[in-house]
């Protein structure tokens, strides 16, 4: 399919091998996966079972390392199961979570045994990951998370309950930020803990969301929850806040490249429908305010590809900084927002139904101003720099 945005591509973008990939990712989420999306939606919850397609197919941590069962490639192929998916017209499933922001803790942080104890199951889809940081009375605010965690014998007893968890109703594999004691940044750590039959844990609700129906967002609680000592990622406590600070860079592009993506195919949603709708006996596209709306809409988001691409440029050569991932986290979500909202109106009424693509994005979209770090944060991180 033709990019809907005149932009120029970094050298890699046509490479032989990442086209391919990015061939077999859409046609496994265009055939297997979104003719079940009206399902996904109605039950909140993406089944089981295409978790193991996914890890069949490759999908699954294609750029951990192969040594520990991942594809071995980079953040190239993360970006494009993003980009996919919504081209696909998939809705709710946690990939990008379970791929490039869970797994990534355990590689970067854990110890031999951990890695390979979890990693390969994660890329086989035995085990589905899930990261539990923000709590009923603290979204980003992570110092004063609450869950704690103390030392009991050989292991841990963790105490506390998270909310707005994604994949929270499907994780077996859940990283856990709790509270070890200590003094301000090194008083968190972070717990990988495997919930299958384990006792203390319990999952709340599939939490009744504005839009993303097909995501299992969850609430998580922890009463007197006894883990083996290795459940502590890497082998010192009092880490954890600074390992979610090396990673929330990756994090806050991830959701700039789904905003991007989301950009792009709101437009070609639209430019396909505003050529075929007719009013006052034209083309709805053939009406000057219509072609400026377009125009500006393809200007923002071509800008905004441009942006997040060279963003990803110097997250593959590992000179991202927090600031400009921050950057790109909190423009593009807006950018995503105004876009859409103007794409809709060009819809008309039929923009405000469900049973339009344009519709379910309107709403879905939302919440990518807020998670990963709200873009007040955003702005607070940027403006420390100056």
């Amino acid at each position: 399919m033709a990019d809907v945005l005149d932009f120029k591509a970094p050298d890699w973008y046509e490479e032989e091998d990442i086209n391919m990939f990015r061939d077999a990712t859409y046609r496994f989420y265009k055939n297997e996966m979104a003719p079940h999306s009206e399902e996904f939606r109605k039950n909140k919850v993406v089944d089981r079972k295409f978790w193991n397609q996914a890890g069949e197919y490759g999908l699954l941590c294609p750029s951990m390392p192969e040594e520990y069962g991942g594809g071995g490639g980079d953040y190239r192929h993360e970006m494009i199961i993003q980009e996919e998916l919504v081209r696909a017209g998939v809705d709710g499933f946690g990939l990008s979570l379970h791929n490039a922001i869970v797994a990534p803790y355990i590689l970067h942080y854990g110890t031999e045994e951990q890695k390979k104890k979890w990693l390969p199951r994660m890329a086989s889809g035995e085990l589905v990951g899930a990261i539990a940081m923000t709590e009923p009375g603290t979204g980003s605010d992570l110092q004063s998370v609450r869950t704690n965690a103390k030392q009991d014998g050989n292991g841990w007893v963790i105490n506390g309950s998270k909310t707005f968890i994604t994949n929270g109703g499907t994780a077996n594999l859940v990283i856990i930020v709790a509270d070890t004691g200590g003094e301000g940044k090194h008083s968190k750590s972070l717990f990988v803990v495997e919930t299958d039959e384990l006792d203390g844990f319990r999952r709340g609700r599939i939490l009744d969301k504005v839009g993303n129906d097909a995501q299992d967002t969850a609430e998580l609680f922890f009463d007197d929850m006894k883990v083996p000592a290795d459940a502590l990622l890497g082998e010192d406590t009092g880490m954890g806040f600074i390992q979610l600070m090396t990673e929330l860079p990756q994090e806050r592009l991830n959701i700039a490249v789904t905003a991007v993506a989301v950009m792009e195919e709101a437009l070609r949603e639209t430019i396909d429908y505003v050529k075929q709708r007719k009013a006052f006996g034209k083309r709805v596209i053939d009406f000057q305010n219509t072609q400026f709306e377009l125009a500006e809409c393809k200007t923002i988001a071509t800008i905004a590809k441009t942006f997040v691409y060279d963003c990803a440029d110097k997250h593959l050569r590992g000179e991202l900084d927090t600031v400009t991932a921050s950057m790109a986290k909190y423009w593009c979500t807006d950018k995503e927002c105004e876009v859409i909202d103007r794409c809709l109106q060009l819809f008309g009424g039929y923009g405000y139904m469900n049973e339009y693509k344009i519709g379910r994005m309107y709403r879905d979209a939302r919440v990518e101003r807020i998670y990963g770090g709200t873009n007040e944060i955003m702005k607070m991180v940027i403006a420390r720099s100056l």
